[in-house]
């Protein structure tokens, strides 16, 4: 399998950029979402970082397959597939929304049954996995209801929204990726040694701070939670105050590796 130029792995479009990085950041993008998210954050990251978004079925390179609707299987797939390429250097995950939980998934999967671990995670606009959504599910609402829907969660361009011919292309990989999420079920396990930050958008109704506080249930240590203006899609509209915080969690998680290492 190469990693340095076009990689074979379906999961990963190309790891061709900084491919001499020592440390790779995975990136698990929320329900619709895909590798577009974190196209230009290698700008303003670390050059000792390298971001490897991670692209699920049915978008970019990958849209002419089917969605996947389960979460189990989803991280079932990334952890067998990927495996090879979390092994050759120190790697590190971050996930938002729909995203954190994929990517706890996937390295519970990699703790228990491989001994790999990452560096460190970043959690972002997800509550605890044990704490249940009570709202109804939202994945097989009529259309109308459905889009209406979309326009209250305000992560969907309305653009996108707005356009018939965009809206046949991501509607069916919306609510397969809602019904991912909405049908997960946690299954409780030891909790997952790996540093952990949390981070959460202040005006998000739907993850409160109280539900990011569930995490330190299931990773240790979380060493912080850190609330953004915002709702729940802060990521972008504080795009830059999340990326210069998560650089500064990247430098002072590299440096005190190096520390402990004697670099």
């Amino acid at each position: 399998m190469r990693v340095s130029g076009r990689t074979e792995n379906k999961w990963i479009e190309s790891m061709s950029r900084n491919s001499g990085a020592e440390l790779r950041l995975f990136c698990f993008p929320y329900a619709g979402g895909s590798t577009s998210i974190f196209a230009s954050w290698w700008r303003s990251l670390p050059n000792f970082v390298q971001v490897v978004p991670v692209q699920l079925p049915g978008r970019g390179h990958r849209i002419s397959e089917r969605p996947w609707r389960k979460i189990d299987q989803l991280a079932d797939a990334i952890a067998e597939d990927l495996l090879p390429v979390f092994k050759e250097k120190p790697f590190a995950f971050f996930g938002h929304s729909m995203g954190a939980t994929l990517g706890f998934e996937v390295a519970g999967r990699l703790a228990r049954q491989h001994k790999v671990v990452p560096e460190l995670f970043l959690i972002s606009g997800r509550r605890a996995p044990h704490i249940p959504d009570d709202d109804p599910p939202t994945y097989d609402l009529p259309k109308e209801e459905f889009i209406h829907e979309l326009k209250r969660l305000n992560g969907t361009p309305k653009e996108v929204i707005e356009s018939a011919e965009l809206m046949e292309l991501i509607e069916p990989v919306l609510r397969a990726d809602f019904e991912a999420i909405q049908t997960y079920q946690f299954s409780p396990s030891p909790p997952l040694k790996c540093p952990c930050v949390v981070m959460g958008g202040m005006d998000d109704l739907e993850v409160k701070r109280e539900f990011l506080e569930g995490w330190r249930m299931h990773i240790f240590p979380v060493s912080s939670i850190t609330m953004f203006p915002g709702d729940h899609f802060f990521l972008h509209s504080q795009r830059e105050k999340v990326l210069k915080f998560i650089s500064q969690t990247l430098i002072d998680l590299w440096q005190a590796r190096r520390a402990r290492n004697g670099a």
